[in-house]
């Protein structure tokens, strides 16, 4: 991971260790989307059926904009945002056997398989 990346992964951390507000937040979750051509993009978001509409309507990412008819194939509860970022991460570090396995229910780097349930 670039360093960069794991500076900004602490400070998220360190904000995320503060007692929370009074207004509970959304749990995070990785997904994977699988698109017209076979390519697989991964994401992270706090609100599933909303991200999935937008990638649906061209809105949420380049990538996906160009490879429309997107399906979600995966999705995994995080927790807090820094988990899912470090998740993504560990993801989009698998190459495409790695992805397919995680898709088809094998096991990943970073999970065990009674964690993904």
């Amino acid at each position: 991971m670039k360093p960069r990346y794991r500076k900004m992964l602490r400070k998220m951390e360190a904000r995320e260790k503060k007692p929370p507000a009074e207004e509970t937040t959304a749990a995070w979750s990785l997904y994977i989307l699988k698109c017209r051509d076979g390519s697989f993009y991964t994401g992270v978001t706090n609100d599933i059926e909303r991200r999935f509409r937008e990638h649906e309507e061209g809105r949420a990412s380049r990538f996906t904009r160009t490879r429309r008819l997107v399906v979600l194939v995966y999705q995994e509860k995080c927790g807090s945002r820094s988990q899912a970022l470090l998740r993504e991460c560990a993801v989009k570090s698998l190459g495409r056997q790695g992805k397919e396995d995680l898709v088809a229910g094998g096991s990943a780097p970073g999970r065990s398989k009674k964690q993904r349930q």
